[in-house]
């Protein structure tokens, strides 16, 4: 009788981990083309706001932080991020993640090179000032120093939109984020790579946020953690793309991915920068 009993709570177990393993196998992953695409039928069609859709996906970023690198679990300071911000909608999305951890008792710390002069990206950083977040007006050349006053590294210099090569300016802080030996967290594209091809000499995330969809360079992240955040889709425009994204679990505004390594190819260095 417990024999029979064993059996069916293992084949239970069993059958709960194909589910949720199989739900994410079939999951699309975006083209460069594609990811613009659907961005501008959630402005044009749906009505989303830039506002809504980086308020959404910083949330969902800082609740993945918290929950992959809980505060209690961090060495240095009493949660000490650095937070790195590029110039367009994805350093937005990394100025609304750092208030989110500003309010989850993590103290972070903004790096905000290249501020634009857009109201939505200067209302943010008000929000961020005002929260007591403080601002970096100059990264420091020595990488141990960073490392050794923060606890992590939230990558969020430039998402799916970006073309290489990257510019002086954003190439010194993206080497400094690649001979660091603390996590780094990236906003839906590790910063530099290319969207389809990925670099395999680039950035080498520990963690990253794909957001509305994974990308196709999301296949040749080779991390720990990949999550899908960013819970927003309409279901006709998930339906209309065929994106078979996975099933979150209750009010989660994120799911973890798996992570697939596939080998990668280099950038082309024929694009232009967006920065």
């Amino acid at each position: 009788m417990r024999t029979g009993l064993l059996l069916v709570t293992c084949w239970r177990r069993l059958s709960t981990a194909w589910c949720n393993m199989s739900s994410t196998c079939g999951i699309k992953y975006l083209n460069q083309e594609e990811a613009q695409g659907i961005d501008e039928e959630l402005f044009s069609e749906y009505k989303f706001s830039i506002d809504q859709l980086m308020e959404l996906a910083g949330l969902s970023c800082a609740q993945v932080i918290a929950k992959t690198y809980p505060l209690e679990g961090l060495p240095r300071g009493p949660g000490n991020v650095l937070v790195v911000c590029g110039p367009g909608n994805n350093g937005g999305d990394g100025l609304v993640c750092a208030r989110h951890l500003k309010h989850y008792g993590y103290r972070p710390t903004i790096f905000y090179p290249k501020r634009p002069d857009k109201d939505l990206f200067q209302r943010l950083t008000i929000q961020c000032e005002k929260m007591g977040i403080p601002f970096l007006y100059d990264l420091p050349k020595d990488v141990n120093l960073l490392q050794g006053n923060h606890n992590l590294v939230v990558d969020a210099l430039f998402g799916f939109s970006f073309k290489g090569p990257v510019r002086p300016q954003f190439m010194d802080v993206l080497t400094r984020m690649k001979e660091m030996k603390i996590p780094v967290v990236s906003i839906d594209i590790p910063s530099g790579w290319h969207v389809d091809n990925g670099d395999p000499e680039g950035l080498n995330p520990e963690c990253l946020i794909s957001l509305t969809a994974p990308k196709l360079c999301a296949k040749f992240f080779k991390g720990k953690y990949h999550f899908l955040g960013g819970r927003f889709i309409p279901f006709t425009l998930e339906e209309k793309y065929e994106l078979n994204l996975p099933k979150f679990n209750g009010s989660d505004t994120f799911v973890q991915l798996p992570i697939l390594q596939e080998s990668p190819t280099s950038p082309s260095t024929e694009e232009k920068g967006e920065a």
